[in-house]
């Protein structure tokens, strides 16, 4: 007695546990590169998007087992430093739109910064990193380091000694042109 209820038992979850099986095959029945909504519709268990376009599909997974979106490539426009593929997202001009751009060789993400001769307002905003005041009369602008060490330097000029002029001016504004670039 005790065996056929076991039995009737047995027989009463069978159609339960066919159920549940169909329903995990039809859960994963996608294949790669199959347009899928959700992960749990994929054979991979990794459903993204494989491109610009938001639309998502089936892919693989990489061999660490991880699900990954599609990154955007260099130079593509980009908001946030997740969306590249290189994971660097920075100006590349004076404008503020933003692009993906490759890392440094130490794989730094450096921004866009402005050459010299350019208006600044802090060594920062400067290529050179060099952000001065060449004379009372101009705005600050980014300059070419100088000294043996490349160091940022200030142009110091003595009031003890009358200004050039002539020929020695003349030839102050060629060194200053050779040396930054621009004329002040």
């Amino acid at each position: 007695m005790a065996c056929a209820g076991r039995l009737l038992l047995l027989l009463s979850l069978l159609p339960t546990s066919l159920a549940w099986r169909t329903k995990s095959v039809f859960l994963f029945h996608k294949r790669m590169g199959d347009a899928c909504d959700d992960h749990a519709q994929c054979q991979s268990r990794c459903c993204v998007t494989n491109s610009l376009n938001p639309q998502t599909f089936c892919t693989s997974k990489t061999i660490f087992l991880k699900c990954l979106p599609w990154q955007k490539p260099n130079r593509h426009t980009c908001s946030d430093h997740a969306e590249c593929k290189s994971r660097c997202c920075v100006t590349n001009s004076s404008r503020s739109q933003m692009f993906c751009k490759p890392k440094t060789i130490f794989l730094q993400c450096t921004p866009w910064r402005k050459p010299n001769g350019a208006y600044c307002s802090h060594h920062k905003e400067c290529h050179s990193q060099c952000c001065l005041v060449l004379n009372e009369l101009s705005r600050p602008c980014c300059v070419r380091r100088s000294g043996l060490l490349a160091q940022c330097l200030p142009l110091v000029s003595d009031t003890s000694v009358p200004p050039p002029s002539g020929d020695l001016l003349r030839r102050t504004v060629r060194e200053r042109i050779a040396a930054t670039g621009t004329v002040t």
